[in-house]
């Protein structure tokens, strides 16, 4: 298995530190371990049952991963060449079939902490509350692209909030996801 975020296959396109933009995210298979209370009390507890599967499984790690706060949850994108890998449902972990998405995104630099989650997401709710073409749909999650051993200082995270096309909006740009 390949676990080396270096040769780990991403699932979108990076949005850069301190960059707000509308993306369209594609579809995909996504893995998912939950605990109850927050992610950030969790994060270990969660990404323990995600790496047996791919273990296991021999599946390739796919960055980022994806992380619900309330509950918490942990998701591991799965690269479209590993699908025929994945087993179903298994010990802790729910196989998602997650279709394509519109997301309002903010590129951060830094630990993956919920003082700059929170910090990051305030900034960009301020920013998409002046984007007139688009609407919140949804709570916001974090993306993050980098493992545990990654310094802080060198870490990229995303938060990202589902949007929609504002009501009597006509056409809308998005950057675009490139197929994984």
């Amino acid at each position: 298995m390949s676990v080396s975020p270096a040769t780990a296959t991403d699932a979108f396109a990076r949005t850069e530190a301190d960059v707000m933009e509308i993306k369209h995210l594609p579809g995909g298979i996504l893995l998912e371990s939950t605990a109850e209370g927050a992610y950030f009390e969790n994060s270990n507890r969660l990404f323990r049952p995600l790496f047996r599967y791919i273990s296991r499984h021999d599946i390739a790690m796919t960055t980022p991963v994806e992380a619900r706060m309330e509950p918490g949850a942990m998701l591991f994108w799965v690269a479209p060449s590993e699908e025929g890998k994945v087993a179903g449902d298994e010990e802790g972990v729910r196989v998602i079939e997650q279709p394509p998405r519109t997301v309002g995104a903010i590129g951060g630099r830094g630990a993956y902490s919920e003082r700059n989650f929170h910090r990051a997401e305030d900034a960009l709710r301020a920013w998409l509350a002046e984007q007139e073409a688009w609407e919140i749909d949804g709570e916001a999650y974090g993306v993050f692209w980098h493992g545990p051993f990654t310094p802080w200082f060198r870490k990229q995270f995303e938060v990202h909030i589902p949007v929609r096309p504002a009501a009597g909006t006509d056409e809308v740009k998005v950057t675009d996801a490139p197929d994984a």
